[in-house]
């Protein structure tokens, strides 16, 4: 049930809605069915339709895209081709095109690719009236405040490997991106989990299956699955080294 619906113009307003109390709406797909499923308390709802939120720079190789930008414009967008491979495995295209990067940032586990990507390209978000963070440390410590945009340099090279039950609109068994050294995963934590024991163990090392296999063995510590719809946490944690050598390896 909603007790209002509030339809800001600026950052400042958006902003103002919030701190009285309101919730968020992006894009709306994974909030808007949950309203529906649940039964809850009346909430005011601030949407960023119209915040001016929804813009993508691109300058030289410093990106910066808006948080109310959609995947669909990102995914039609040439000039960020190299997260394609990301953006079509993130449900189907109408979801798509309304579903927003910054409402990535805040879905649970195992959804959230995108987010997942951007950990890996060491992505940092702005917040209106605050210090940029780090994507690292604003979902780490659950950082609030108002998301305005995302920014991250444009990588050299960049992987994205995602293994569901079924090709489209599915959530994540295990995700794996990687940026340079750089490696993140989903679905086998409550949050996007940069694999800081995987990267160190393939430093400085020929990318063989015995690396990538010490690179698994040292993740193993810090593997906290959830048991859900699409897979059980043991499952989770058994096929992760499996997952990890076709991300890094190809096979």
């Amino acid at each position: 049930m909603f007790s209002a619906v509030h339809v800001p113009r600026d950052p400042a307003t958006a902003q103002q809605a919030l701190r009285d109390g309101g919730t968020v709406l992006a894009g709306g797909t994974y909030l808007m069915p949950r309203f529906n499923e649940r039964a809850f308390p009346p909430t005011s709802l601030v949407s960023l339709r119209h915040v001016g939120l929804d813009t993508v720079d691109v300058d030289g190789g410093a990106v910066t895209i808006g948080a109310a930008t959609t995947l669909a414009t990102l995914e039609a967008d040439e000039r960020l081709a190299f997260l394609r491979p990301c953006l079509r495995a993130i449900a189907s295209p109408p979801v798509r095109s309304l579903a927003t990067i910054g409402g990535n940032l805040f879905v649970p586990q195992p959804y959230g690719d995108l987010a997942v990507a951007l950990l890996a390209l060491d992505a940092s978000v702005e917040l209106y009236g605050s210090p940029t963070v780090s994507l690292q440390a604003f979902l780490d410590d659950r950082i609030d405040g108002l998301v305005t945009a995302v920014t991250f340099t444009a990588p050299g090279e960049f992987r994205f490997y995602k293994a569901t039950r079924r090709r489209h609109n599915s959530a994540a068994i295990v995700t794996v991106a990687t940026a340079g050294d750089r490696i993140a995963l989903g679905g086998v934590a409550p949050r996007p989990l940069r694999a800081h024991a995987a990267e160190a163990a393939l430093r400085d090392r020929e990318l063989t299956g015995a690396a990538v296999a010490d690179a698994a063995d040292a993740m193993r510590e810090h593997l906290a699955p959830a048991d859900d719809a699409y897979a059980s946490a043991w499952y989770r944690r058994r096929v992760f080294p499996v997952h990890l050598r076709r991300a890094l390896l190809g096979r």
